[in-house]
């Protein structure tokens, strides 16, 4: 009974979407909710994922010069009011402290949404010469915005992530390392997270408050919604100019720097939930498994069962993958189903008649394959096989993105699919925001992005039918 109840509990992904992703994020054990409405609780095994996110991120970062920084979560509302544009932006989601102790604050300060504000306060007395530029930083923190409807991971008070700030003495440069991060992100997502994205400009409708031109990556779920995966914002030089960050150049003339920020959060855990479970629970991606094998004794009262599997785990612990034995005392069809449940990229079992046959079984969670394997080789049939489920659910995703991918070439056909179908819709768009807004008004659709691959799918917009400027990729999105 208990092998079957636990998979009953999980709603199907086809019945309904939102129920079964919940259902994933509390039986998987990721998170809980808590007394305080809004924000959840990271649980081990949600804040291990995120852990794995964060490190194999930073290294990536790093690697291209960032350093990272830390600073205060107030801001005096003085501060944030400065960028009318960016103040405007943040209004409505903005948490205000205004007492502290018992005596009420002179100024009253918002706990950081975002904190562009802060940093260029901090620059306003770091940059003074062409020689203190650029300065490459990034943050790793939580952020507060007051967002009415929650769910986990994908949209709650007070979110985990990081924030990239940087400054530059040229515009030339302000832009690459906008596109720079970006395309960090984009490789991180397919790389590590096994999620595909397309690349692209957001409208003047859908871009960051304050900033000249945001970028961003787009990913598709399941349910063909698409998930902002990572956003890159070029400031040009408008905070500069509101916060007096100027710096003496060469030609010792003072000139207004130009600024970058970008951003990632804790949401890509709900990515990867979306784009790769299934109605048996998680589907980790190696890279960011928290336990890559699951090692499952069969029998494991009868003698040498157990002994060897932890002599089995501790091969392959020395071949550097995190491993683990479930030596509870469950069914083993319980700890296959639970292990299925948390994502386990691979599970090994094995009992007395394996033992006796010097073979053990290696299931896949991706595909369910059985691969028998003598035990001496299973360190390194474990290690083969990391690259090739990260390879393989990538390529899952995007054969589900590439055939939920449409275009549309009228309204009506526009109007169809949006009715009929879920996914990304590639049309043309003639650029003027009347037309995005009532594409938003009457569809539910949003522009998700105009991407740098633009393709001519006709010569009109998909709304208007005036002359189109761009193709764009639509749709709903979380």
């Amino acid at each position: 009974m208990a092998d079957k109840k636990l998979v009953e509990a999980i709603t199907s992904m086809n019945e309904d979407f939102a129920q079964w992703y919940t259902d994933i994020c509390k039986k998987a054990d990721l998170c809980d909710y808590t007394s305080v409405k809004g924000c959840m609780v990271f649980k081990p095994a949600g804040y291990a994922i995120w852990e794995l996110i964060q490190k194999q991120m930073d290294e990536r970062f790093k690697a291209t010069g960032v350093e990272n920084v830390y600073l205060p979560m107030f801001i005096p509302e003085s501060l944030l009011e400065k960028e009318k544009d960016h103040v405007e932006g943040f209004a409505p989601e903005v948490a205000w402290v205004t007492q502290g102790g018992l005596a009420p604050l002179q100024e009253k300060m918002c706990v950081r949404p975002t904190s562009e504000t802060l940093f260029c306060d901090f620059y306003k007395n770091e940059v003074h010469s062409y020689r203190d530029l650029p300065k490459i930083y990034n943050q790793w923190c939580s952020v507060v915005r007051w967002e009415k409807e929650t769910r986990p991971f994908l949209r709650s008070r007070e979110f985990l992530w990081q924030e990239g700030h940087t400054i530059h003495a040229t515009a030339e440069e302000a832009e690459e390392r906008t596109i720079q991060m970006l395309d960090v992100y984009a490789n991180f997502c397919e790389e590590v997270l096994a999620i595909p994205v397309i690349k692209g400009r957001k409208t003047d409708k859908e871009k960051f408050a304050g900033a000249e031109a945001t970028y961003t990556i787009e990913a598709l779920m399941h349910d063909g919604k698409a998930l902002q995966s990572g956003t890159s914002h070029n400031f040009g030089n408008g905070f500069a100019k509101a916060f007096d960050i100027q710096y003496t150049d060469k030609d010792n003339t003072l000139k207004y720097c130009y600024q970058t920020s970008w951003g990632t959060t804790t949401r890509l855990i709900g990515a990867i939930i979306m784009v790769h479970g299934d109605d048996s629970g998680l589907k980790l991606p190696p890279l960011v498994a928290p336990v890559q094998v699951m090692i499952v004794p069969i029998q494991q009262k009868k003698e040498g069962v157990l002994d060897n599997a932890y002599k089995i785990r501790d091969e392959i612990k020395k071949a550097g993958l995190r491993v683990k034995v479930d030596d509870s005392d469950k069914s083993p069809g319980w700890k296959f189903s639970e292990c299925e449940m948390r994502g386990v990229p691979m599970r090994i079992e094995i009992g007395p008649r394996d033992i006796e046959e010097g073979k053990a079984v290696i299931v896949r969670r991706d595909n369910g394959e059985k691969i028998e394997c003598p035990i001496n080789d299973l360190p390194a049939k474990v290690t083969e096989l990391i690259p090739v489920i990260q390879k393989s659910m990538l390529e899952a995703a995007r054969t589900h993105r590439d055939t939920h991918t449409y275009e549309a070439k009228s309204w009506e056909e526009f109007n169809k699919i949006f009715d009929e179908k879920a996914g990304f819709v590639k049309a043309m768009w003639c650029g003027n925001r009347e037309c995005e807004d009532k594409i938003k008004e009457q569809l539910s659709v949003t522009s998700r992005c105009m991407p740098f691959e633009q393709e001519n799918i006709s010569d009109t917009c998909v709304c208007c039918g005036q002359k189109a400027q761009k193709m764009v990729y639509w749709g709903r999105a979380y």
